[in-house]
């Protein structure tokens, strides 16, 4: 059914007006609160209560988004607190993770029920709605939660995690980890400016960005702390750590040791991966791709510009800057290594200054990518940095950029001792966004 019809449907049985339950409706399915829950909470509203039987009851593994509602009875592995925004007003809500044997699902708490990780429960009438291409379950008004007998589930309770195991759409999390880098920043907020920390943090299983959306005094440069509460989004390809008003941030007792380091991979495991904040590559640079050397960005947006002309913001006055986009493969895949200024400025040897002198002699700019070509290309570089996998390919955004001292036959060997018989396509170098 269309959202018309189940308003059609509703203002046939509430004898209100259609448009007005239409908007309702939309209003509340926009905020990706479930169909049939959106209806029982206007039944509610205009004078109706529900008479509905109990939902079947379902093991958590046969819950599928095409469930409108589910009667489960599991385990709390994870409670998550923190606030939103919906239609002008500051909602709390709860979220996490719930289990039984035969699987996990995560949850969104409407409402208060006092949940702990680790309590038992039975919930019926959750609601069922698709997150990010899996089905949750909403606990709202219209469900009931009882509190049963201890459910034994073979998954950890409470939300203890390494940054390496995070991925986004994790709530509840627990980390003990060191404040890499932070600074404060002011953003433009739903209330306004606001000042946020951003920053880098790291343990023995990697590195991670964060921010802390209500600056906790505990974040500061190489702090140990440990981190309650906190909740995973994805940002630039990678997970980031959200801390938050609800967030508990303590200082450890204890030096939390890790990250100095990036993992060093294959190109093929580090694509697999989906993307990582933090990993080191060794390969042959094959070519320069077009796009390096001397470029002009839009003073605006930072977008490269051609001809004086940004795609956002047409004729803008373009600042002069140095980069490589260079294509690296090690013989199991290949990836866009993506230079910034100043990594570009070692390679050529020179400022911006100097690569503007150069064009203006030649009449060409492209001379400044030619050069890097020329000092480049064959050769085998360690890179460290970003990976990211978009629709275009694989761009790893780099932060550390040098030539190898690997054997390269050695290093071949080591591959074949692997197992990894396929060559990677140069050609499979994604396009790096501007």
């Amino acid at each position: 059914m269309t959202l018309d019809d189940h308003a059609e449907e509703l203002a046939s049985d509430l004898g209100v007006d259609k448009e007005e339950v239409k908007a309702d409706l939309a209003n509340l399915v926009e905020y990706s609160v479930p169909v049939e829950e959106a209806k029982a909470s206007l039944r509610r509203k205009y004078g109706e209560s529900t008479t509905s039987g109990e939902p079947t009851g379902k093991e958590i593994a046969e819950i599928a988004t095409s469930d409108s509602a589910v009667t489960v009875t599991g385990r709390v592995l994870t409670v998550g607190k923190r606030s939103i925004r919906y239609q002008g007003d500051d909602l709390v809500i709860f979220e996490g993770e719930v289990a039984d044997e035969s699987g996990t699902i995560s949850y969104t708490a409407w409402e208060d029920f006092d949940l702990s990780p680790g309590d038992s429960i039975e919930a019926v009438g959750a609601g069922v709605r698709e997150w990010e291409g899996k089905p949750e379950l909403n606990l709202g008004s219209e469900t009931g939660v009882s509190f049963v007998d201890t459910i034994d589930v073979p998954y950890e309770v409470g939300g203890d995690t390494e940054l390496a195991e995070l991925a986004p759409g994790d709530r509840g999390v627990a980390l003990d980890v060191r404040v890499v880098e932070v600074e404060t920043k002011t953003i433009d907020g739903r209330d306004g400016e606001t000042e946020i920390l951003s920053g880098v943090l790291a343990d023995g299983s990697g590195r991670l960005p964060f921010t802390d959306w209500d600056p906790h005094s505990e974040i500061e440069t190489d702090a140990s702390i440990r981190i309650e509460n906190a909740y995973v989004r994805e940002f630039r390809g990678v997970p980031s750590v959200n801390v938050s008003e609800f967030s508990t941030v303590t200082p450890l007792d204890h030096a939390v040791e890790g990250g100095e380091g990036a993992p060093t991979m294959s190109i093929r495991e580090a694509v697999t991966s989906g993307g990582m904040f933090d990993v080191e590559v060794v390969g042959s640079l094959l070519a320069v791709r077009d796009g390096s050397g001397l470029i002009q960005r839009c003073p605006e947006c930072g977008r490269v510009v051609q001809r004086g002309q940004c795609r956002a913001h047409g004729d803008v006055d373009a600042e002069d800057d140095l980069r490589v986009k260079a294509i690296v493969d090690d013989g199991t895949a290949s990836v866009t290594a993506v230079l910034g200024t100043d990594l570009t400025a070692e390679v050529y040897g020179g400022d911006i200054d100097d690569a503007r002198e150069a064009a203006r002699e030649a009449m060409d700019q492209e001379v400044v990518a030619d050069s890097i070509r020329e000092s480049v290309v064959g050769r085998t570089f360690r890179v460290r940095g970003t990976l990211s996998i978009d629709d275009y390919g694989a761009n790893l955004d780099a932060t550390e950029f040098g030539p190898s001292e690997d054997d390269p036959v050695a290093r071949a060997h080591g591959l074949l001792d692997g197992g990894v018989g396929e060559t990677g396509d140069a050609a499979a170098a994604g396009r790096v966004g501007e």
